[in-house]
Parts: structure tokens; sequence; C-alpha cells
């Protein structure tokens, strides 16, 4: 049996580094493709808000080097390596959703924070769910951009491989790393073949929203991680991939 080729598109730092290390550790042959790069804004949260949402580490670690002060404010995260990026920043954690989404964090602040100031720091590429549930929920919700996610010079290998028939899975992580894929693939010429090659391999995604994305672009999706977090989208993507593959 060849070996099992995996594509992943974190960001091109420790976070690519850790996904290369992982997919190796589960006997399969990593493809590192990075579709994300980013380009900081300069711009700071509200200091004068009630709840503060931090939804990654790249935002935690640029609060930090704007010397941001969240006052009194609840800081709320969308998941424990958020929250673990936060604290390393030296900020104290308040809420971790059980469910590592925007949904699942809406769901647990919208019983408290009618009448709140909350404070939504992240990209210029976040969910509008977080958003448009937390203003339902009757809270004061305002957006800081603290970073902008573009694609980078140079991706497109997975694209070129897909095209080829020589990619066997691929893990996606937001939307943005999906219309980013396509955006490579266009570039190099494959867009159509690589989406058809990815037919033949496992696709698997991080949360609905990237579901919905991929589906919509025609890429056929095998499976929705069963937690939003990187880790088991690759131990369950290698795992559908070839089942028996590590034994």
């Amino acid at each position: 049996m060849r070996d099992l080729s995996v594509a992943v598109f974190r960001p091109d730092d420790e976070r690519l580094a850790d996904a290369v290390e992982l997919i190796d550790s589960l006997g399969a042959t990593p493809v590192p493709d990075p579709m994300l790069a980013v380009e900081p804004t300069g711009a700071a949260p509200r200091e004068d808000a009630d709840y503060v949402v931090l939804t990654s580490k790249t935002g935690a670690e640029l609060v930090a080097e704007a010397a941001w002060n969240p006052g009194e404010a609840t800081v709320c995260v969308i998941g424990p390596k958020t929250g673990d990026a936060v604290r390393e920043a030296g900020y104290a954690v308040d809420i971790v959703p059980g469910e590592y989404t925007s949904s699942g964090l809406v769901a647990t602040l919208e019983s408290e924070v009618g009448g709140a100031r909350v404070e939504v720091a992240r990209s210029d590429h976040g969910s509008p769910v977080l958003l448009e549930g937390l203003a339902a929920a009757g809270a004061y919700v305002h957006e800081t951009v603290l970073y902008r996610l573009v694609r980078p010079e140079g991706s497109g290998e997975s694209a070129e491989r897909a095209a080829a028939g020589e990619l066997d899975a691929a893990c996606f992580t937001s939307s943005l790393t999906v219309e980013h894929f396509l955006e490579a693939a266009a570039a190099r010429g494959v867009c159509e073949t690589a989406v058809a090659g990815l037919e033949d391999a496992t696709v698997g995604v991080i949360g609905e929203p990237t579901r919905e994305t991929a589906t919509a672009r025609g890429i056929d999706v095998d499976l929705v991680a069963s937690e939003a977090t990187f880790e088991t989208l690759a131990c369950e993507t290698v795992e559908a991939a070839a089942p028996t593959y590590r034994d």
C-alpha cells in the first residue's frame, strides 16, 4: 500500500508544523500547503466592553502586542486552543463553550448578555453567526477586525496533487481555506481537475459552515469533524481514508 497523502492548510507558522507532525504521527504523509497568511490591521479591541470575545491564537497574540487592557470585561473564547493562547498572552479566560463553534458560544452567552456591551475581536472573515446571534440575544455588539486573512503566494501544491490523482485526503479548517484552495487551483489552471480529483480523496472539514461552503463550490465532503479542533479533524480524516492504515 502506498503512502496515504493528506493535505493540510494551516497558516505557515507553528500551526503548520504541528499539523505536519500530527499527520506524520498518524502514519500518513502530510502535504503542507498554507492557504492562510495574516495581515494585521493595527486595530485593538475596545476597553469598555462587558464581554470580549477572542476567536483565535493570532488574535490573542495581536491584542497582547497592542497592550490591550480588558478591564473588568468577561473574556470569552471559541475553544480550548484559543483559551490556551489567551492565557499565554497574559489574560484570564472566563468562558469557553462546550461546543467549540460560534453557535456554541452564542448558546452559552445568550441568556446573560441582554443589554450588555459585547466586543468581538477577530479576523475579517469571521462568521456572521456570532454577531447575529449575540445581537438577537439583546447584546450591543461591536466588532474589531484585528487582522486580514489572505492567500499566500505560491500556495496550490495540494491542488496540483489532487488534479493528478495523487492526493488521498484533505483537511479543510475553514470556509476560507476552501475558497483559497480553489483560487490557488484556478491560478495554476487546474481548478476543475482538482475538484474532480477530490472526489476520489477523503475530504474532512472542521464544521458545518465549512461543509456548506465546500458543497456549494462542488467539493464532495466525506466527514465533518465530531469536535471542531484540527486534531480531531486530522485523526478522523485519516481514519476515514484508510480505516486499517495505522493497524
